[in-house]
């Protein structure tokens, strides 16, 4: 990754908005419709649930720390 492939926090949740957004266009779910909603950003940049961008920031802070798994890791069923 280079300087230019960078992006800001900011940026960095305009994309998950925008990817978010396209699957609510597919599916219609309405989880998503209000988690869209809450996420939206005011005039004055604040999000319309100041929890969404807390919870975003925090996120990204666990993504920094490498305590994210995003591998797909496929676990035997349990019996019983």
């Amino acid at each position: 990754m280079t300087d230019s492939d960078k992006i800001t926090i900011r940026e960095a949740y305009a994309a998950m908005y925008c990817y978010l957004q396209r699957y609510y266009e597919l599916t219609g779910a309405d989880e998503l419709g209000v988690l869209l909603g809450s996420m939206s950003l005011l005039p004055d940049g604040g999000s319309a649930d100041p929890a969404a961008w807390s919870d975003w920031v925090k996120a990204v802070e666990e993504v920094r720390a490498g305590v994210v798994d995003v591998d797909l890791s496929l676990k035997p069923k349990e019996k019983g």
